[in-house]
């Protein structure tokens, strides 16, 4: 007689687990203690130079994190030391204490939307491939750059402590799963309350630490798992098989080259005889439902510096059905892009002294056709004229299009900056467009605006 799978089994089997929670302790400042995601802001030194007056010498996970704004500086390494160092004296000072074995219900408020709900569990990165013809539990919903691993494992090898911003999806239309987990969490008292800096609003977590807990969860991801193997039949996205051979569980919300390093940490480890229990196998995430009213997706601009308008207007000539008209000003070119025109996708681009409307026909997502011919300019430019090379960045939030456009035009005999403003993302769909097509261009959108991104808070020991 074969006996049935216990809890943990079934969400072994679902690859999930309930970690041991590690949390600041008692009487620190949550305040300063979070901060927000550490690829925020790359572009704006001043935000991170704000948080540092705000933390001053208090315990924070500013101390634990490398944020991408300064990943270009010298001394990568001795930050990383010193990432590591804070993390074991926050251990052996006991900064931090651990409520136990329990996922994390939470909910969180922005100015944006009055409540997001979410959960931290322990996800088994051996259910986790971000490789496009991969079909495992959790896939990747955007592409993978390899070369923007090594700083990513480099934090993370050695670590004692992993904190996480990593966001995944669930395909659950009815929004069933976490407000039912939710109304079981709010039965206790609340873990923890936490008001953030600036406009990024606050957040509550509650512990699911009982077995009849985990059993509603399991159940809840079993039904999803089950309805994902019906819904998303069809060719792969590599043209072999089923894309139903396997469930398609979790989608990479947000945090996809930190999932992507620790997985490649992982690996690493298990190649030096690593035993499957061992810590590295898993990473902390927060599981969102795409349908939650409160997650909005927003298009994620691009900013060219070293290129002006007409380069890049130039690049994006090859668009299907391109076209292009000039705009009056930024507002104007900013709604325009908003609104789709008889069918066509619309971007912005601009200059400090020009603002054209472009249009074109491209199936799908517009980024999906456009970002190869960025990265088609930018390598032959950069091939080209190597004394003086075109950089892209991704930003979130088009005011700060504008800041940095006008920020290169004031600085007298410097390379001139381009922005591009993308149309907005609808989140419906995006199952079965990662189903059938793979993941799509890399910075595709963005869960929310830039102060609501994920702010560090919780912990897991590592080893």
């Amino acid at each position: 007689m074969v006996e049935p799978m216990d809890i943990q089994q079934r969400l072994a089997a679902l690859g999930a687990a309930i970690p041991e929670i590690i949390l600041p302790g008692p009487g620190l400042d949550l305040r300063r203690w979070a901060v927000i995601a550490c690829d925020q802001f790359t572009q704006d030194r001043s935000y991170w130079a704000g948080v540092e007056e705000v933390v001053g010498d208090a315990p924070s996970t500013l101390r634990l994190i490398f944020p991408e704004v300064y990943l270009e500086e010298a001394g990568r390494e001795t930050r990383i030391q010193r990432i590591h160092s804070a993390m074991e004296r926050y251990i052996a000072g006991g900064t931090l204490r651990s409520p136990g074995q329990c996922a994390v219900y939470l909910e969180r408020r922005t100015s944006w939307h009055e409540r997001r709900r979410g959960l931290v569990l322990a996800i088994d990165l051996e259910h986790y491939d971000w490789r496009e013809a991969a079909q495992p539990l959790i896939r990747a919903t955007e592409g993978t750059a390899p070369e923007r691993l090594p700083p990513r494992m480099a934090i993370r090898r050695g670590a004692p402590l992993e904190i996480p911003h990593i966001i995944l999806l669930i395909d659950d239309e009815e929004d069933a799963l976490l407000p039912s987990l939710g109304r079981r969490a709010q039965e206790r008292p609340p873990l923890y309350e936490a008001s953030f800096m600036g406009k990024a609003g606050s957040l509550t977590g509650w512990a699911l630490d009982r077995e009849e807990d985990w059993a509603v969860l399991a159940g809840g991801l079993e039904t999803l798992a089950r309805r994902s193997l019906a819904r998303y039949a069809g060719p792969s996205p590599a043209g072999k098989g089923s894309a139903a051979e396997r469930p398609f569980l979790y989608a990479v919300g947000d945090g996809n080259h930190s999932l992507a390093a620790a997985k490649a940490l992982w690996e690493e480890v298990k190649t030096s005889g690593a035993p499957a229990a061992h810590g590295g196998r898993w990473a902390l995430a927060e599981l969102e439902n795409l349908y939650d009213p409160g997650i909005s997706f927003q298009p994620i601009h691009r900013i060219l510096f070293g290129a002006d308008a007409r380069d890049l207007t130039e690049a994006l000539a090859a668009l299907p059905g391109f076209a292009r008209y000039p705009a009056a000003d930024r507002d104007r070119l900013s709604q325009a892009v908003k609104n789709r025109g008889a069918g066509k996708s619309r971007a912005g681009i601009l200059s400090e002294t020009a603002c054209v409307l472009i249009e074109s026909d491209a199936p799908g997502l517009l980024v999906s056709s456009l970002q190869p011919l960025l990265d088609r300019f930018i390598q032959e430019r950069n091939r080209s004229s190597p004394q003086a090379p075109v950089r892209i960045d991704y930003i979130h939030g088009e005011e700060e299009v504008f800041r940095l456009v006008a920020e290169a035009a004031s600085r007298p005999g410097g390379p001139p900056a381009a922005g591009l403003l993308l149309p907005p993302v609808q989140k419906g769909g995006l199952f079965e467009t990662v189903a059938r097509s793979g993941p799509l261009p890399r910075k595709s959108f963005s869960m929310g605006a830039a102060e609501e991104k994920r702010f560090y808070l919780e912990c897991r020991k590592l080893f």
